[in-house]
Protein backbone atom coordinates (compact mmCIF):
# COMPACT_ATOMS: atom_id res chain seq x y z
CA UNK A 1 0.00 0.00 0.00
CA UNK A 2 3.04 2.14 1.02
CA UNK A 3 6.11 2.40 -0.90
CA UNK A 4 8.76 4.77 0.71
CA UNK A 5 11.80 5.66 -1.47
CA UNK A 6 14.74 6.90 -0.48
CA UNK A 7 17.04 7.53 -3.86
CA UNK A 8 20.31 6.45 -4.47
CA UNK A 9 21.84 9.54 -5.97
CA UNK A 10 21.14 11.77 -3.14
CA UNK A 11 22.95 11.96 0.05
CA UNK A 12 21.24 9.60 2.11
CA UNK A 13 18.46 11.05 5.48
CA UNK A 14 19.21 10.04 8.70
CA UNK A 15 15.76 8.65 9.61
CA UNK A 16 13.39 9.65 6.80
CA UNK A 17 13.00 8.53 3.18
CA UNK A 18 12.49 11.23 0.10
CA UNK A 19 9.39 10.26 -0.39
CA UNK A 20 5.97 8.50 0.02
CA UNK A 21 4.48 6.28 -2.95
CA UNK A 22 0.23 5.66 -2.12
CA UNK A 23 -1.56 3.43 -5.10
CA UNK A 24 -4.75 5.22 -6.11
CA UNK A 25 -8.00 3.83 -4.12
CA UNK A 26 -6.15 4.10 -0.46
CA UNK A 27 -7.97 6.49 1.18
CA UNK A 28 -5.51 9.61 3.21
CA UNK A 29 -6.14 11.56 6.07
CA UNK A 30 -4.85 15.38 5.70
CA UNK A 31 -4.32 16.41 9.46
CA UNK A 32 -4.44 19.78 10.55
CA UNK A 33 -1.70 20.46 12.71
CA UNK A 34 -0.97 18.79 15.98
CA UNK A 35 -0.29 20.80 18.76
CA UNK A 36 0.69 20.98 22.62
CA UNK A 37 -2.46 21.59 24.81
CA UNK A 38 -4.31 19.44 26.91
CA UNK A 39 -7.49 18.29 26.42
CA UNK A 40 -8.72 21.18 28.22
CA UNK A 41 -6.87 23.14 25.97
CA UNK A 42 -4.08 23.94 28.62
CA UNK A 43 -0.34 24.48 26.83
CA UNK A 44 1.56 21.31 28.06
CA UNK A 45 5.22 22.10 28.73
CA UNK A 46 5.66 25.65 28.88
CA UNK A 47 9.08 26.75 27.78
CA UNK A 48 10.23 23.35 27.36
CA UNK A 49 10.22 22.16 23.08
CA UNK A 50 11.34 18.39 24.24
CA UNK A 51 7.92 17.89 26.48
CA UNK A 52 5.80 20.12 24.18
CA UNK A 53 7.34 17.64 21.46
CA UNK A 54 6.13 14.84 23.20
CA UNK A 55 2.32 15.94 23.90
CA UNK A 56 2.15 17.10 20.15
CA UNK A 57 2.90 13.38 19.62
CA UNK A 58 0.26 12.29 21.75
CA UNK A 59 -2.34 14.38 20.00
CA UNK A 60 -1.28 12.95 16.79
CA UNK A 61 -1.41 9.85 17.57
CA UNK A 62 -5.18 10.70 18.56
CA UNK A 63 -6.05 12.52 15.44
CA UNK A 64 -4.71 9.15 13.72
CA UNK A 65 -6.56 6.76 16.00
CA UNK A 66 -9.75 8.54 15.13
CA UNK A 67 -9.70 8.38 11.61
CA UNK A 68 -8.42 4.50 11.75
CA UNK A 69 -4.59 4.73 11.37
CA UNK A 70 -1.46 5.32 13.09
CA UNK A 71 2.04 6.59 13.30
CA UNK A 72 3.23 3.56 11.31
CA UNK A 73 0.87 4.95 8.49
CA UNK A 74 1.97 8.36 8.40
CA UNK A 75 3.49 9.45 4.89
CA UNK A 76 4.40 12.72 5.68
CA UNK A 77 4.68 15.14 8.11
CA UNK A 78 5.72 18.83 8.32
CA UNK A 79 7.72 19.63 11.98
CA UNK A 80 7.47 23.30 13.26
CA UNK A 81 9.92 24.49 16.21
CA UNK A 82 9.99 28.07 17.09
CA UNK A 83 13.74 28.38 17.53
CA UNK A 84 16.77 29.35 15.04
CA UNK A 85 18.96 26.88 17.02
CA UNK A 86 19.92 23.92 15.81
CA UNK A 87 20.50 22.06 19.06
CA UNK A 88 16.74 23.24 19.76
CA UNK A 89 15.32 21.84 16.43
CA UNK A 90 17.66 18.19 16.74
CA UNK A 91 16.23 17.80 20.19
CA UNK A 92 12.55 18.38 18.97
CA UNK A 93 13.52 15.92 16.00
CA UNK A 94 14.79 13.12 18.43
CA UNK A 95 11.42 13.23 20.09
CA UNK A 96 9.66 12.77 16.23
CA UNK A 97 13.06 9.69 15.53
CA UNK A 98 11.85 8.17 19.06
CA UNK A 99 7.54 7.81 17.65
CA UNK A 100 6.28 5.19 15.81
CA UNK A 101 6.96 8.12 12.81
CA UNK A 102 10.57 6.62 12.41
CA UNK A 103 8.89 3.16 11.56
CA UNK A 104 8.33 4.01 8.01
CA UNK A 105 10.78 5.67 7.64
CA UNK A 106 7.78 8.70 6.81
CA UNK A 107 9.27 11.87 4.52
CA UNK A 108 9.30 14.82 6.92
CA UNK A 109 10.45 18.72 7.04
CA UNK A 110 12.13 19.92 9.95
CA UNK A 111 11.53 23.80 10.05
CA UNK A 112 12.67 26.72 12.58
CA UNK A 113 9.83 29.45 12.51
CA UNK A 114 9.15 32.67 14.08
CA UNK A 115 5.72 31.65 16.21
CA UNK A 116 3.10 29.55 16.33
CA UNK A 117 -0.59 29.89 16.82
CA UNK A 118 -0.89 29.79 20.62
CA UNK A 119 0.81 31.70 23.08
CA UNK A 120 3.96 29.86 24.19
CA UNK A 121 3.77 27.35 21.55
CA UNK A 122 6.70 25.78 20.28
CA UNK A 123 6.32 22.89 18.08
CA UNK A 124 3.52 22.11 15.86
CA UNK A 125 3.19 19.04 12.92
CA UNK A 126 1.03 18.30 10.51
CA UNK A 127 0.94 14.93 8.63
CA UNK A 128 -1.04 12.98 5.77
CA UNK A 129 -1.15 9.20 6.69
CA UNK A 130 -2.51 5.94 5.15
CA UNK A 131 -5.81 5.07 6.52
CA UNK A 132 -5.83 1.41 5.98
CA UNK A 133 -8.56 -0.85 4.69
CA UNK A 134 -8.44 -2.74 8.19
CA UNK A 135 -8.69 -0.18 11.01
CA UNK A 136 -5.66 -0.47 13.12
CA UNK A 137 -6.18 -1.87 16.72
CA UNK A 138 -7.48 0.99 19.05
CA UNK A 139 -8.76 2.89 16.02
CA UNK A 140 -12.24 4.34 15.32
CA UNK A 141 -13.14 3.11 11.80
Amino acid sequence: MIRRVTSPALFPPPTYSHASVVEAGTRLAFLAGSVPLDGDGNLVGEGDPVRQAEQVIANLEEQLRVVGSDLAHVLSTEVYVVSGDTAVLSAVWEVVEASGLSTGPHSSTLLGVACLGYTGQLVEITATAVVPEEPVRGARP
